[in-house]
């Protein structure tokens, strides 16, 4: 199992365009890929549930990835939560 955390600094948090973008990101590997935010753990391939963590600016999250292409799925996370200023 491979696990990241993450400090978001994004003004609006995980909000719908970039909620969006992580579960395209995620939904591209086999493995299992999960967000963890303030002791609940959602699938993050859902949106829906993405988008129930209610995720704001400021929040530490821990996205962790279990299967054959973790590692790689990892790097994608890291680099898309990067790319579009979602965390430091």
């Amino acid at each position: 199992m491979e696990k990241k955390d993450f400090h978001i600094v994004a003004d609006t948090g995980i909000h719908a365009r970039p909620a969006t973008l992580l579960v395209q990101t995620a939904g591209k590997f086999s493995s299992d890929v999960n967000l963890e935010y303030k002791g609940k753990s959602v699938n993050l391939k859902s949106i829906m549930g993405v988008m129930s963590l209610g995720v704001g600016q400021g929040a530490d999250v821990t996205i962790s990835a279990e299967g054959a292409d973790e590692k790689e799925a990892i790097a994608a996370i890291v680099e898309t939560m990067t790319k579009e200023g979602l965390s430091e």
